[in-house]
């Protein structure tokens, strides 16, 4: 394992997904059903599940990973594999910008989803945004041989997005504070979101 690699898991990896857990809770309204799409180990599932005894939550992935927290069902990465508005929400942890077209799976989320769109992502705004992001993506997923398309949104193309599929925002924050210091002046900077769409 490389010494990037090593500093990730032992200092940052455990910590990004318990901060990050409890801020998506907050954003889920009580008793619903929830699908997380890209829900790799599915460990910040878990730790919200936890934290959220009153929700229930499923796990969707393209990858099988050696162990997961959650029990994981498998797809193609482009058709959510349940029917219209089978679940309350629908929710990605850093996962559209991992794919090729992230409107193919937001539109799937809008029909698959009944009240709900949960999103933490990121923004391609700012000083260097594209540079930091790529080396944040591939010391935190090329080791579980994730796809790096390093598809970055801007904050207006997001809006766009929003606006083309009838997604009402509800929530949304940037200041998440994921990283520990000194990684926080790198790795932070607003370069993060998490947002709850309103599914109409």
């Amino acid at each position: 394992m490389k010494l990037t690699d090593r500093i990730h898991a032992r200092y940052i990896e455990n910590r990004r997904a318990g901060v990050l857990a409890k801020r998506l809770a907050e954003l889920i309204p009580p008793g619903i059903q929830l699908l997380d799409v890209g829900c790799g180990d599915g460990l910040i599932t878990q730790l919200i599940a936890k934290a959220r005894p009153d929700i229930t939550v499923r796990g969707l992935d393209v990858l099988e990973r050696d162990h997961s927290y959650i029990p994981v069902k498998f797809f193609d990465g482009e058709v959510i594999p349940y029917g219209d508005a089978t679940f309350d929400g629908v929710m990605f942890v850093d996962v559209l910008h991992h794919t090729q077209d992230p409107m193919v799976l937001l539109r799937e989320a809008a029909r698959v989803a009944r009240k709900i769109i949960v999103i933490k992502d990121h923004l391609l705004d700012g000083l260097l945004a594209g540079l930091t992001l790529r080396f944040m993506d591939k010391v935190g997923n090329a080791r579980h041989f994730v796809s790096l398309p390093y598809n970055y949104w801007s904050h207006q193309r997001w809006l766009e997005a929003f606006q083309t599929l009838d997604l009402q925002i509800g929530r949304w924050a940037t200041n998440l504070e994921l990283y520990p210091w000194p990684a926080t002046w790198i790795c932070d900077r607003s370069l993060h979101f998490i947002s709850r769409l309103e599914v109409s």
